[in-house]
């Protein structure tokens, strides 16, 4: 009696992957080039390719190259222009439109260029993950819509066109893309003056540095003041800004979003993702976050980084910089002599590396220095960087030395 067939795998594959996945279930998979999605190592046999939320997309077998679509994708902003070429052609009433590639916000002259044009054309826009300059997917689109939408001879159309590592692989995948739509492929420039309509849709979309989402995550040993800044910060924009400010504390986190995980370098480093996760959504909503974890390794701390600028907004790391010296003299929690003496594996700065980041805009050392100064200086550096208003005045009086926090 043979065995039951093993069920296939189960795997969420990356942003690109995914993106690509859509081009293939869509019709818009260049033709002649290999879909090969990001799978897990030791798959073999066919693997069902689930959305974030875990619902199957497609089934896959590496050995075949096969992709056999599960489910329709229906969800996302603009999901219905998502459309398959044949649908697109038959649209327009032509088996060859010329294909324009936004890119970018349509110029004044990307304008001119496609209504030039003597027959039907398809703008297409990339919005796929790393593909849109100078705007989200989503505010793409809505310029593109702003600038081309309704005329009867242009259909906007949305592809997810994710972008290759190399410069020129990119360019040549997405016109690849394009050719799936018609002939005649060219890549809008992208650059020069704006019309007001694409202006409004663009200052919309990618509001100045003083109204963007900010999130602002503190990095350093144990006992730095990481966490006396981070209130200090917290106080002074609710007094001098109207925007909503959010605290995320490493220690309170643990508590509620990350109960349940050690200290592992795999558990901090989840738990650092799961705070840069929420700050990000924070700021893709115009908010401040304020991040105090220890946050040792620079690989999470770029990842943090990414998932701020993949919501739009703004990412400043601020290294809290007090030597180990004093932190483990201030010890107020008497963690560094447990770690001392061998009661806590992994400690930072003891018996696990910390990893001093090259890329913060402001270092911090706290020794002997009062809380207002510290927060001085950062709001100083926000406001050299534009990402605070100016005008108001609030230096604070000096206080108590930093506690050790």
């Amino acid at each position: 009696m043979s065995e039951p067939p093993h069920p296939p795998a189960r795997w969420t594959p990356s942003a690109t992957t995914l993106a690509d996945l859509d081009l293939v279930l869509t019709g818009a998979w260049p033709t002649g080039q290999v879909f090969a999605p990001d799978l897990p190592p030791g798959v073999d046999g066919p693997v069902e390719l689930l959305d974030p939320e875990g619902v199957p997309l497609a089934l896959h077998d590496p050995r075949s190259g096969t992709t056999t679509a599960l489910a329709p994708l229906d969800h996302g902003p603009f999901r219905r222009l998502h459309r398959s070429p044949d649908d697109v052609r038959a649209a327009l009433g032509t088996d060859a439109p010329a294909v324009r590639i936004v890119v970018a916000p349509p110029t004044e002259t990307d304008v001119a260029t496609v209504l030039a044009e003597t027959g039907p054309v398809v703008a297409l826009v990339a919005v796929g993950p790393g593909s849109p300059r100078d705007a989200s997917g989503v505010g793409l689109v809505r310029a593109t819509l702003a600038a081309l939408g309704g005329r009867p001879s242009v259909a906007v159309v949305a592809a997810s066109v994710a972008a290759r590592p190399d410069p020129a692989d990119d360019v040549a995948f997405r016109l690849a893309v394009g050719r799936a739509f018609g002939t005649d492929v060219v890549e809008l420039d992208g650059r020069g003056p704006l019309t007001d309509a694409v202006r409004v849709e663009v200052d919309h979309d990618r509001p100045p540095p003083g109204r963007r989402g900010l999130v602002l995550l503190l990095t350093g040993l144990s006992g730095s003041g990481k966490s006396t800044i981070a209130r200090g910060l917290h106080d002074r924009l609710l007094e001098r800004t109207r925007r909503t400010v959010t605290t995320l504390d490493g220690d309170v986190v643990r508590h509620h979003l990350s109960r349940g995980l050690g200290f592992s370098r795999e558990d901090r480093e989840r738990n650092i993702e799961r705070i840069g996760w929420v700050a990000a959504e924070v700021s893709r909503h115009g908010g401040v976050a304020i991040c105090s974890p220890i946050a040792p390794f620079a690989d999470t701390r770029a990842t943090v980084r990414g998932y701020v600028e993949e919501a739009g907004g703004t990412f400043v790391l601020v290294h809290v910089a007090t030597p180990l010296d004093e932190c483990e003299r201030r010890d107020r929690k008497g963690l560094y002599a447990r770690a001392r003496a061998g009661g806590i594996p992994e400690f930072t700065g003891i018996s696990s590396p910390y990893e001093e980041p090259d890329d913060a805009l402001v270092r911090v050392d706290t020794t002997g220095r009062d809380v207002a100064s510290c927060v001085d200086d950062v709001l100083a550096a926000l406001v050299e960087q534009g990402l605070l208003d100016p005008g108001v005045r609030d230096a604070a009086p000096a206080g108590d030395v930093v506690p050790p926090r």
